[in-house]
């Protein structure tokens, strides 16, 4: 789970889960030698929680290869975005003073565009400045009914807000500054994605590797097909508050469609393992920077599905950051393909046509399954 932006080695639970003889359910419990022989299956630890890939290994490659690859390219990252390392580029960023550039890599630069487009798409929902608010209101890793009973003043929010200032961060060419003290960035909602990128991109590029699943965090690429030749499926969890690994439930799945070039990226972001309910109304601990308060009647999960992980990352954090049915429009607008699981009587609130025919298990409480028209095209192996 994560905040609007929490730190970039925050902990996540998984809420996509991999499906199939080859799904991450069932290859967790695999040894390497019931594995299928010509798919090979690596695991480590990153960015404050763990990535599982599963390839088919071409003859002539070298397996320690691929995992050292792996493993500096997730450590140039880290040492890039990582606000828990101290000499990280943006750790050293977000101690300077206005303007003072400093000289930022490749990735950094590819992670900002992206957080850039998402920022300005969603109206501000996505903003990596949002930490001061979140510091604020004291979420990190869990809520408690006790920071609402006693919230933080309105000068103390209006304090925080006015260090919430993404336009303030400016790039050029190979450099970025600020123009205003006090203002940071985190990544954390992005940089998990954009990891998983760039493990496929050292799979397919360096390797000549096209079967694959990548996941970090609850993050995931796929590619080609599992080892029973059959397109990679994800399936969804039901967000059932306090559940744990073991006792996840699906309730929907998304097959990997065959007309986008054997690819498909996708993120989820939910808050219903860190929420609670005070005066009737159920509040996460996701900030929206836009009023600089806790979202209220936010949608409990959201599956987005895009050209990179790191895009569908960084919306589903954005449509998690306002209520559901402003994020149910702004998908629709932006002509996102994303899923939604929410709860019944949401849906019908909204008198949406959107629901689809996916029953919830009867001992998965009351969810349903929304799909904005992109998403249903997805999973029709349509294209809009």
């Amino acid at each position: 789970m994560k905040n609007t932006i929490s730190s970039l080695s925050s902990k996540k639970p998984l809420h996509l889960t991999l499906v199939g003889v080859l799904g991450l359910a069932s290859t967790l419990g695999l040894s390497a030698c019931q594995q299928t022989p010509d798919y090979n299956y690596l695991i480590g630890e990153t960015m404050g929680t763990s990535y599982h890939i599963s390839y088919q290994l071409p003859d002539d490659a070298d397996e320690a290869a691929i995992q050292a690859a792996v493993d500096e390219r997730l450590k140039q990252i880290n040492d890039s975005m990582s606000t828990y390392q101290n000499d990280s580029t943006i750790s050293t960023f977000n101690r300077l003073g206005k303007d003072k550039p400093i000289t930022i890599d490749a990735d950094f630069s590819r992670v900002l565009d992206v957080s850039q487009i998402v920022y300005q798409q969603s109206g501000g929902a996505f903003d990596p400045t949002v930490m001061p608010l979140v510091n604020t209101w004291g979420f990190g890793s869990t809520m408690t009914v006790e920071r609402l009973q006693s919230p933080p003043t309105a000068v103390e929010i209006a304090q925080a807000k006015a260090l919430v200032d993404f336009e303030s961060i400016i790039k050029k060419d190979d450099t970025i500054y600020k123009t205003k003290d006090g203002v940071g960035l985190d990544f954390s909602a992005v940089a998990k994605g954009y990891g998983v990128d760039v493990i496929a991109d050292v799979l397919r590029d360096d390797y000549q590797i096209r079967n694959y699943m990548v996941e970090i965090g609850g993050e995931i690429a796929t590619s080609g097909v599992n080892n029973q030749q059959q397109p990679w499926q994800i399936a969804i969890d039901a967000p059932i508050e306090g559940s744990t690994v073991s006792e996840r439930q699906t309730i929907s799945a998304i097959r990997q469609p065959k007309n986008t070039a054997s690819q498909m990226h996708l993120a989820t972001s939910g808050n219903y393992r860190n929420s609670v309910i005070f005066d009737g109304k159920r509040y996460s601990h996701t900030i929206d920077p836009t009023t600089g308060n806790p979202i209220a009647g936010g949608a409990p999960s959201v599956t987005v599905a895009a050209d990179s992980v790191a895009l569908a990352d960084a919306w589903a954090t954005a449509l998690t950051a306002m209520p559901y049915h402003k994020a149910l429009d702004v998908a629709k607008t932006q002509n996102l393909a994303a899923m939604f699981v929410v709860l019944a009587d949401d849906v019908k609130a909204k008198g949406s046509d959107d629901m689809s025919n996916e029953a919830a298990d009867d001992d998965i409480d009351d969810w349903q399954v929304v799909q904005t028209p992109a998403m249903k095209a997805l999973r029709a192996d349509k294209k809009l």
